[in-house]
């Protein structure tokens, strides 16, 4: 069985895209409307921007979205058994397997991402891998901070990112370190993606959730929340709406979906990130790109 997977924030890179523009009318099509639908020239910052430009919040999600969701749409063969996406890959999956329109997931993605921006700015934050420590170990002691630092991204067995408060997230990586932790390193984001940090951001980005129409899926989607699969229309806007102040549960989401009868693992999007991941989570897995 096919579970194809697309990729979160952080996995874009200059140029992105480009090749796709170039040699498929279909996906041309597609950045075309992404333009008018965003109102700026999008394709222009990801084909022929710089680094810096691409970071911006406005444009980094809808940019990955962008090249991920095009991928799928104009793949010669895309006929996936299940789904799943990291983080803002979720909006990616919902698209490419018809829960959600192409313009109604570019707009919430959108929303998503000035909501996130806003949210960062009135609550300074931030994020850390941490590296070599079991799951048990990092949830203990994070819950041992008086300040807010929480389990963010459950990636692969001994990569778990936690996310909070700048006081939290450094009293935690020192403990972390003398627990054993390998690294336990800050990365270099504007918040605290999937902490509680980022109510503000759900609250404004559930009211558009609601108000957009979503349909049944045409596979099977797993989602962050709680790595279980959902085909209900109001179920996966319950579950959408959660994802910003809950963990994403990667790790448990792929070792579910090889448990329902994933064979083969495809990535939709930039970068390889996703096929790394899968391969640490079970190293027997069939894993490719479109």
């Amino acid at each position: 069985m096919k579970a194809y997977v697309f990729p979160g924030q952080g996995a874009q890179f200059v140029g992105m895209g480009r090749e796709l523009f170039d040699t498929s009318e279909k996906a041309k099509s597609y950045f075309t409307e992404a333009n008018d639908i965003l109102g700026f020239n999008i394709t222009e910052v990801m084909f022929a921007g710089t680094s810096e430009d691409l970071k911006q919040t406005k444009v980094t999600q809808p940019a990955v979205f962008l090249h991920s969701v095009i991928l799928a749409l104009t793949a010669n063969e895309f006929s996936p058994d299940m789904v799943a996406g990291h983080s803002l890959g979720e909006f990616s999956a919902l698209v490419a397997s018809k829960a959600l329109s192409f313009a109604d997931g570019l707009q919430l993605v959108s929303k998503r991402a000035m909501a996130m921006q806003k949210a960062c700015e009135q609550n300074p934050s931030t994020m850390a891998a941490i590296i070599g420590l079991e799951d048990s170990i990092v949830e203990e002691t994070c819950s041992k901070i008086e300040e807010v630092v929480v389990p963010a991204n459950y990636n692969c067995p001994g990569q778990l990112v936690i996310s909070g408060s700048i006081d939290g997230v450094n009293k935690a990586c020192e403990a972390l370190k003398e627990a054993g932790a390998r690294r336990a390193m800050v990365l270099p984001v504007g918040g605290a993606f999937h902490s509680p940090l980022m109510e503000p951001a759900r609250e404004e980005l559930a009211a558009a959730i609601e108000a957009t129409d979503f349909s049944e899926p045409i596979c099977p989607i797993y989602q962050n929340v709680d790595a279980k699969p959902y085909t209900n229309p109001e179920e996966i806007k319950a579950n959408l709406i959660s994802q910003l102040t809950s963990p994403v549960r990667w790790t448990q989401t792929i070792n579910n979906m090889i448990a329902d009868g994933a064979t083969e693992f495809i990535e939709s999007g930039p970068g390889k990130v996703l096929q790394g991941l899968v391969k640490k989570i079970n190293r027997e897995m069939v894993i490719s790109s479109i």
